[in-house]
């Protein structure tokens, strides 16, 4: 089991706000806006601090709590707006295997994840070891 708390103001950019951008030849391609590069760089440096010593191979449930600054809204009430859980997601899994947490987050079977107004603003992770599967 892993568990850790990162002490920071959670990032409200997703990985869906890639871009296509169009070359001089006329061809697609596809770019990271600065804002989202600055997250991803962040989330990563905070990660690696936790990351495991050698990558997980096993199926894991993750557990992600979301906690951003409550401004006006009550500390632990549930955030009902954007960005939406499932985006939040996909950014921390792929900075998560990027960090080193796991060979590929395919391996992450079971999931649950929330997301509050909290005093304390921050990122709450925790990995577990699923039992009687096959990988």
């Amino acid at each position: 089991m892993i568990q850790f708390f990162l002490p920071m103001v959670p990032p409200t950019v997703t990985h869906q706000e890639k871009q296509i951008g169009i070359t001089k030849a006329g061809k697609p391609y596809v770019y990271e806006p600065a804002e989202l590069k600055a997250a991803r760089t962040k989330l990563t440096d905070y990660l690696t601090q936790h990351r495991p010593t050698a990558p997980i191979c096993t199926g894991v449930r993750l557990v992600v709590k979301w906690c951003f600054p409550r401004g006006s809204h009550a500390d632990g009430e549930y955030r009902i707006t954007k960005p939406d859980t499932d985006n939040l997601e996909k950014l921390l899994k792929d900075c998560m295997t990027a960090a080193g947490f796991w060979q590929d987050d395919a391996l992450v079977a079971s999931e649950i994840v929330e997301k509050f107004w909290a005093e304390i603003p921050g990122i709450f992770i925790h990995i577990e070891q699923l039992s009687g599967g096959r990988g």
